[in-house]
């Protein structure tokens, strides 16, 4: 029977199951997860790296594209930050505080937008393919539906290797819930009962095409009864709500129970990508309640339950710009890919590629 759980700012949210070493005294309240301030922490730094990336972007600094996770950082992060070591993460271009919280390291990602041929794309990349698959970070691919597959074939394997007490969460957007790939992905891990969550953020435009164009049901949550998995929806606005169901989905999966479909909702609060201002969106629509910026609503419930003080919220955000403006200038000085120089090879085996014939 499908299960719907659906969250607000207004819910009641698990408590703390201990103290958090940060907290003093008996005027600090509980926050509204146990995991809430080193979230926090991630989104700030997302954020300010994504702002860093974008100037930079603007500047003519970066070749390519620049597409930012501005408003969903709430979503993203609580889908790296219940991994383990051996699960399979499979991020896509907006969760960069998932990949943060999962253990990506920040020089790694200015590497890439930069050019380095020190980072994981050796200088190949633009910017959002990149990944570690060595630790179960998976690269994604531009037809963003096929990544469900990908990490369903991945947990396959996992399990035919005979591996224990892993799991595997995707990400996607409602755009790439309509493609036949998702579709095919979906049906395989409910099948299969693999250890699957996948986290669908509704952005409410997959580029510039509203909802009402993508899809007809009422809650893209009430597909996972369709495809034999467990679903719940949330406010993507609320940090406490996304590190509560999210998490609690990976443990139920984890545990054994069926695939879990999370469905997010939430506005982009920038274009597509730095190329696109997103005008296409109406001034009501940034009014609505999904369109909040979670960071900003994050900080808030910190102040007003008194979880650290202003000052600490200061030295927080000026650590997150040390550590962006470090990574930053390393990549700078770091030597770009020379084509007539280099022995890497895109192909697993050199000898796959093709090789003129040999005079007899």
């Amino acid at each position: 029977m499908l299960q719907t759980a659906q969250r607000t700012a207004k819910s009641k949210t698990k408590k703390a199951a201990s103290a958090p070493s940060h907290k003093t005294g008996a005027d600090k309240a509980a926050p509204p997860h146990d995991r809430f301030l080193e979230a926090f922490r991630w989104m700030l730094l997302t954020r300010t790296l994504e702002e860093k990336l974008v100037s930079l972007y603007r500047g003519g600094l970066i070749t390519g594209g620049v597409y930012i996770g501005k408003g969903q950082e709430a979503v993203s992060v609580a889908c790296g930050l219940f991994l383990q070591k051996g699960d399979i993460f499979a991020p896509l271009i907006r969760d960069q505080a998932g990949r943060s919280a999962f253990g990506e390291p920040l020089l790694d990602v200015t590497r890439t937008y930069l050019g380095s041929r020190l980072g994981p794309m050796r200088g190949r990349d633009g910017n959002i393919h990149r990944g570690h698959p060595r630790n179960n970070e998976l690269a994604m691919v531009s037809h963003l539906g096929a990544m469900i597959s990908v990490t369903v074939g991945t947990l396959m394997a996992k399990r035919l290797k005979g591996d224990k007490n892993f799991v595997g969460l995707a990400c996607i957007g409602e755009g790439g819930m309509q493609t036949g790939s998702f579709h095919e992905g979906m049906n395989l891990a409910a099948v299969e009962q693999v250890p699957l969550v996948v986290v669908a953020t509704n952005n409410h435009y997959a580029y510039s095409t509203p909802n009402d164009r993508e899809f007809a049901c009422r809650d893209l949550v009430d597909r996972a009864i369709g495809y034999g998995f467990e679903g719940y929806s949330l406010d993507g606005t609320d940090l406490g709500a996304c590190l509560d169901v999210i998490g609690s989905a990976v443990k139920r999966v984890r545990a054994g129970r069926p695939p879990q479909l999370v469905v997010a909702s939430v506005l982009r609060l920038s274009g597509h990508g730095e190329h696109d201002d997103a005008s296409y969106v109406p001034e009501e629509v940034k009014r609505q309640p999904f369109a909040r910026d979670c960071l900003k609503v994050a900080e808030q419930t910190i102040v007003d339950l008194n979880l650290v003080d202003a000052e600490t919220l200061g030295k927080w955000r000026k650590d997150a710009i040390a550590q962006v403006e470090e990574a930053i200038a390393a990549a700078q000085q770091e030597p770009a890919p020379e084509g007539d120089k280099e022995d890497w090879c895109a192909l697993s085996n050199r000898g796959l590629a093709d090789q003129p014939e040999s005079p007899e």
